[in-house]
């Protein structure tokens, strides 16, 4: 009797400690493994306004110009050793001003295009990376801006010694904004001139939280700590390292943030614990009636506005 209930207590002991472990791996291959098909919380159609006919125009001829656009393919090795992708517009004139179109969470470069001619018409060239674990880059996992942010170090740099870049901007939608914002606590040269955050989340394992409530209604204790020791192992980060938050208090680069009042998906208080946080020169614009990165879609004339104005505003300094 003592050893068939010693067996019970040593087989349950084992599930307790590798069920976690399972999870932990399921939720990593859902979350972060590179090529999953994972579906995201998603808002509802009514929190999206309906763009106006001028907006809807404005915003067609802009993909229209990115899908006739000139591009140029560049490739560069990462600090540890991936082959990463991205596509660059030239100005005619050879500009020395540069942004950065950083995308979203399995997006890729192209998903920036439809913002390349509002930055093209300012006189900017445009570079287009692929994020690590995203389209034509290598990778077998997403790094959440993580290890993006030394991407885009690197990115910066070889803007100003291969193309002579003198004012570079960088600008990204949700997991792109995140990158950005990481990218800013970071040492950079002093042609980084901007930055503009549409729809970032404060942290990975805070925005990972919220969608494993919104999906599956589970807490994030002991779910994310589990699958943030799994992210290290596999992916070499863990999700609390992982923070927009704590990166913007060493920024020292003019910041716009960008978000909209009805973002489910990213919640909007982020956007008001980011600015709080940062340091330096900031602004930040809540867009009424916009969901998740739907700013630019629903409201194309005010959008392109606002960053006309922080644009001539941060390089007037």
């Amino acid at each position: 009797m003592k050893r068939k209930k010693g067996l019970a207590i040593g087989s349950l002991t084992a599930i307790l400690v590798v069920a976690p472990f399972i999870a932990g791996n399921y939720f990593y291959n859902q979350g972060v493994k590179r090529g999953t098909e994972v579906e995201l919380h998603t808002e509802s159609e009514t929190v999206n306004a309906v763009a106006s006919n001028t907006d809807q125009q404005l915003l067609q001829e802009a993909k229209e110009w990115f899908d006739s656009s000139e591009r140029t393919i560049i490739e560069m090795k990462s600090f540890d050793g991936l082959q990463l992708h991205a596509q660059y517009i030239q100005q005619s004139n050879h500009s020395g001003q540069t942004v950065i179109l950083a995308h979203g969470f399995r997006n890729a470069g192209d998903n920036m295009g439809k913002m390349a001619k509002m930055y093209s018409d300012l006189g900017f060239n445009i570079l287009l990376p692929d994020a690590r674990g995203h389209g034509k880059s290598e990778g077998d996992y997403i790094g959440y801006g993580w290890h993006d942010r030394l991407d885009y170090q690197d990115w910066i740099n070889y803007l100003i010694k291969e193309h002579g870049a003198k004012q570079i901007f960088l600008h990204g939608n949700s997991m792109g904004a995140a990158t950005v914002l990481m990218t800013s606590g970071e040492e950079l040269p002093p042609e980084v001139k901007g930055i503009v955050a549409d729809s970032a989340y404060s942290t990975v394992k805070e925005e990972l939280a919220h969608q494993l409530k919104s999906i599956y209604n589970l807490p994030a204790f002991p779910l994310l700590e589990v699958t943030s020791v799994v992210s290290k192992v596999r992916a070499g980060y863990t999700f609390e390292e992982a923070s927009a938050l704590n990166q913007v208090k060493k920024n020292h680069v003019p910041l716009l943030l960008i978000h909209g009042d009805s973002d489910d998906l990213v919640p909007t208080e982020m956007a008001y614990e980011l600015y709080d946080a940062a340091a330096g020169e900031k602004e930040l614009w809540i867009v009424p009636n916009a969901g998740h990165t739907k700013a630019f879609d629903n409201g194309t004339a005010d959008y392109v506005e606002r960053i006309q104005t922080f644009v001539h505003r941060v390089l007037a300094q």
